[in-house]
């Protein structure tokens, strides 16, 4: 299966991360997403990454849905099935994507709109967002398990995409980092999904 995408994006890294635990081979094409190549668009209408392109020429996308339906292929090794546990997992992803959400929002309005043009309360707000999150992310790092499941994807690729773009931003939550290192010393061959350049 085809996933087209960038290495730099979180959502692609959760999807990568999602398919090693789920033992699927996915290879990846680079995408860049800011001239909305034909590639991409012919596969999801909304030309956003990740996009999935089954054996059969099927698409799926969006990250969440990606990771379940490699989880379905797996026989549900990603996402815990009974009610608490998955509750447990799919609102910690939901989380986590929030931030990713308001975060990646922040990084557009600093990238794409002239400095004279930048809504600071606006942006300031979605910082606001992002904190929070992150906040309730390490209060809540007690309910994730030692066995990954997509609440360890989630987590581990919003951080390392912070890590990536906010670098200074991790140093408010230390615990989060101590679980990035942790979570990555004990899967090394799930670092190789982090985002990066």
């Amino acid at each position: 299966m085809r996933l087209l995408g960038s290495s730099a994006s979180p959502f692609v890294a959760k999807v990568r991360m999602a398919a090693a635990i789920c033992d699927i081979e996915l290879s990846v094409d680079a995408i860049d997403t800011g001239n909305e190549p034909e590639a991409l668009t012919s596969v999801n209408p909304l030309g956003k990454i990740p996009a999935l392109v089954t054996e059969d020429g099927d698409a799926v996308f969006d990250s969440a849905v990606i990771c379940e339906y490699l989880d379905r292929m797996s026989g549900n090794q990603l996402i815990p099935q009974t009610l608490v546990e998955y509750r447990k997992a799919k609102t910690f992803e939901s989380v986590a994507s929030g931030v990713v959400d308001a975060l990646i929002l922040c990084l557009y309005e600093v990238r794409f709109r002239p400095e004279e043009k930048r809504h600071s309360d606006w942006t300031d707000r979605q910082t606001r967002k992002a904190d929070r999150g992150l906040a309730w992310l390490g209060e809540h790092l007690g309910e994730l398990g030692d066995q990954p499941t997509i609440a360890h994807c989630a987590l581990a690729s919003l951080l390392g995409w912070i890590e990536l773009r906010y670098a200074d931003k991790l140093n408010e939550f230390p615990t989060l980092t101590a679980w990035a290192d942790a979570f990555y010393a004990a899967n090394p061959k799930l670092a190789e999904t982090k985002p990066h350049l």
